[in-house]
């Protein structure tokens, strides 16, 4: 929790450091252009992902398999989204790498981790019907 609360004040600093380093390379016109065309591009990959992911995951539970993959998926996607929404260009990188399908791949890993250990200790419950 603590490195949230930190990232949550470091992060809006260097956004601020990286706008004005770049508009000053550019212009500060063309700064508020880029962060509005990033975001736009970004969302509009992140539907089409998400879209994508959610139709996988249809057909494999209408052939009663399990989603897994595409529900680690949508994770990524979503917290991309998210970063996609947020202006700045740190935030709309790292957006890009978690919606990118390319660049998902060890966020996957990292995230399927991340829920193995958590079921492992007791944290998440899963249970079948």
């Amino acid at each position: 929790m603590r490195w949230l609360l930190l990232i949550l004040f470091i992060l809006p600093a260097m956004e601020i450091g990286v706008f004005l380093w770049i508009g000053g390379k550019i212009g500060p016109w063309w700064v508020v252009l880029l962060i509005l065309l990033t975001g736009i591009i970004g969302i509009s990959i992140a539907r089409m992902q998400g879209m994508d992911t959610l139709n996988k995951a249809k057909v494999l539970m209408n052939k009663g398999q399990a989603p897994t993959e595409q529900l680690v998926d949508g994770i990524c996607i979503f917290i991309g989204s998210v970063f996609l929404f947020a202006p700045g260009f740190i935030t709309d990188t790292i957006g890009f790498f978690l919606v990118l399908p390319i660049t998902r791949r060890p966020f996957k890993r990292i995230i399927a981790e991340l829920i193995k250990k958590k079921m492992n200790n007791g944290t998440i419950i899963y249970r079948k019907w």
